[in-house]
């Protein structure tokens, strides 16, 4: 059985985590939960299982750490940001959520 896809979104900020949402929401996937700390990112990952994770930069690399193995596409970061996928600005993270790698697990998009 397949499923959509899984993008959640993580930023320091509600205002932040709202623009990042706006940029993410794609009729191609499923935009779960939405966190604005490492430690609600982390309980986020627990609870929604995502396939992708967004997350704003100055979150910083222990966000990307507290994700384990879902691939990550960083927003507003410079290129080689630590454990990321991806990076992107607002403008092209759909395009880079749909470049990445397709999980492991059955997932229609």
């Amino acid at each position: 059985m397949c499923r959509a896809l899984r993008v959640l979104c993580a930023a320091p900020s509600a205002e932040r985590l709202s623009a990042l949402k706006r940029a993410a929401v794609s009729a191609r996937w499923e935009l779960v939960g939405g966190a604005t700390s490492v430690d609600e990112l982390a309980a986020q990952v627990g609870e929604w299982d995502p396939d992708v994770v967004v997350v704003d930069a100055p979150l910083g690399p222990d966000a990307v750490r507290s994700v384990g193995n879902r691939r990550v596409v960083v927003v507003d970061a410079e290129p080689g940001f630590a454990g990321a996928h991806a990076v992107a600005s607002l403008e092209s993270l759909r395009s880079a959520v749909l470049g990445l790698p397709p999980p492991a697990r059955p997932v229609r998009s």
